[in-house]
């Protein structure tokens, strides 16, 4: 019998995140979010799972133990909700979709989201909280640092090493054997083809920032 998991976030990665527990028949026990919208809620509401409220309100009559995964894209956030859920006793669930590939020696990180269709090569090393939307693809020996996003059909070549909470976008590719810093944003479709500073935006093919002052 598998625990059920409370799901933090009800916006879109929220709901696909839910996807990735269906497919893998883990029991949802609900939502949680600090700004629901109606429209997400309405969404929520048909999956036929409720909705508990706020952080605080979930905590606050929760005890320590529960199963929780944080369905969010922003990895900021993520840190900042999984720094108070853990601080509270609660333990962060790795969610793997059945579709996903993998080879030797790939180690993921406690909460981490792996959606339908990720590709990971060998000898990879992903964080606390790493998201990997649908159809991306890691490359080996490829490390990302606690509380990356990678978002749909992004590919992350092989011997990479990608910074804490930097976001990869969707179709965005990086060559083989950089390094992109922390707090990183690098936009859709552009490609890395040398190595990316702390806290800049990439945009562009080849991928072009300025630098932080």
């Amino acid at each position: 019998m598998i625990d059920p998991v409370v799901i933090i976030g009800i916006a879109g990665f929220g709901r696909e995140t839910a996807d990735v527990a269906d497919a893998t028949r883990t029991p949802i026990a609900g939502f949680v979010d600090d700004f629901p919208s109606q429209p997400h809620l309405d969404l929520v509401q048909a999956r036929g799972v409720p909705f508990l409220g706020t952080v605080d309100e979930w905590l606050s009559r929760t005890p320590g133990g529960a199963s929780y995964v944080i369905g969010i894209g922003n990895g900021r956030i993520r840190e900042h909700l999984a720094d108070k859920l853990d601080r509270a006793g609660h333990v962060a669930r790795t969610m793997v979709h059945p579709s996903a590939t993998m080879g030797f020696g790939v180690d993921i990180g406690a909460g981490s989201v792996i959606c339908a269709g990720v590709c990971l090569s060998n000898s990879i090393r992903l964080g606390r909280h790493t998201t990997l939307n649908p159809n991306s693809t890691i490359g080996h020996d490829t490390v990302l640092d606690d509380f990356v996003s990678i978002n749909p059909t992004a590919n992350v070549s092989g011997a990479v090493h990608v910074g804490a909470r930097t976001l990869i976008g969707a179709g965005a590719t990086v060559l083989q054997n950089l390094t992109v810093g922390a707090d990183v944003t690098v936009g859709a479709v552009a490609l890395v083809t040398k190595n990316v500073p702390d806290g800049v935006t990439v945009v562009g093919i080849p991928g072009r920032w300025k630098d932080p002052a």
